[in-house]
């Protein structure tokens, strides 16, 4: 089997993690139960379930309540796509080939979707639980817990946010330390979280998870610089959503800082030390360097 081919049938199986977890439009709270679930079936990579089920199976067979939070971090990423798209902020009607959820629902549904699939999220996530036996089993989903919810939060993902918000108004002061904390925060803070959890619940010690938070970090943020060429350098009909959006809306990126030729430089030294480190461990995992690889210079 190619990569090509165990990325889709990986790809398969978190799809039917999501299906298992997703939520079910119902009762008088319906519609916005069908705007998450149209949200979250939009498709897309499946990348931090992804990264976490691999970075589980690099420390041991067995990880308790995996599929829990493989579900909880597509949902929190999710719900913050909903919000990105929103006319207060990205104002995007495109989002993985298809109308974006403000356009089809209207934004005040859009709104409590997005609200809406950060507390499931976190139910989801808890469902952990009665999948624990032992004393290790619910220490590890505790610690699980602890690491969603700081690096979805105002310490991680929304702090990032924060700052990129902030960046576009007219008295910003623009440097590289901005730029670093969005990119750490906004994007790579959730990939760190999916693949610590990982980690974390397969039991890997405390140095392990600290060297996979360094590795996500690094992936983290060349998958974000990738986007930013991205925007410059591909078109709706690749991407599935709107380029030139970076510009529209003034936004402080990689490129237009360093320019295309050192932003696609640091991409590759991101990289590379990313899949150094992942080597360092003594069980490989040759799928999981590949996915980094391919996420990272990918072409949507």
């Amino acid at each position: 089997m190619n990569f090509k081919e165990e990325l889709a049938e990986k790809t398969g199986e978190v799809e039917k993690i999501l299906a298992k977890y997703r939520p079910i439009p119902e009762g008088y709270q319906s519609k916005v139960l069908e705007a998450m679930d149209y949200a979250v079936t939009a498709g897309g990579k499946r990348l931090r379930p992804l990264l976490m089920s691999e970075s589980a199976a690099l420390f041991g067979e067995s990880a308790k309540g995996l599929s829990c939070f493989m579900a909880a971090i597509e949902f929190i990423h999710t719900y913050s796509l909903i919000h990105d798209d929103l006319p207060a902020l990205d104002n995007d009607d495109y989002r993985r080939g298809r109308k974006t959820t403000h356009v089809v629902y209207g934004e005040d549904i859009a709104v409590i979707a997005g609200d809406g699939l950060l507390n499931y999220a976190f139910e989801t996530a808890f469902r952990a639980f009665d999948a624990a036996v032992t004393i290790d089993d619910y220490q590890q989903i505790e610690c699980a817990l602890q690491i969603l919810g700081r690096k979805a939060g105002v310490y991680g993902m929304i702090g990032g946010q924060c700052a990129d918000l902030l960046a576009e108004k007219p008295e910003a002061v623009l440097n590289e330390k901005t730029l670093l904390f969005i990119h750490e925060n906004k994007t790579a803070a959730l990939i760190q979280a999916a693949m610590t959890i990982g980690a974390v619940l397969a039991g890997a010690d405390e140095g392990a998870v600290l060297q996979v938070e360094k590795c996500a970090g690094n992936i983290g943020v060349a998958f974000q610089i990738q986007d930013d060429i991205l925007d410059v350098t591909s078109s709706l009909e690749v991407l599935g959503k709107p380029t030139g959006s970076d510009e529209k809306n003034h936004k402080l990126t990689y490129v237009t800082m360093h320019g295309l030729e050192e932003s696609k430089r640091q991409v590759k030294e991101l990289s590379e030390e990313a899949v150094t480190i992942l080597q360092s461990f003594s069980r490989r995992n040759l799928f999981l360097e590949n996915l980094v690889q391919q996420l990272i210079y990918r072409e949507k």
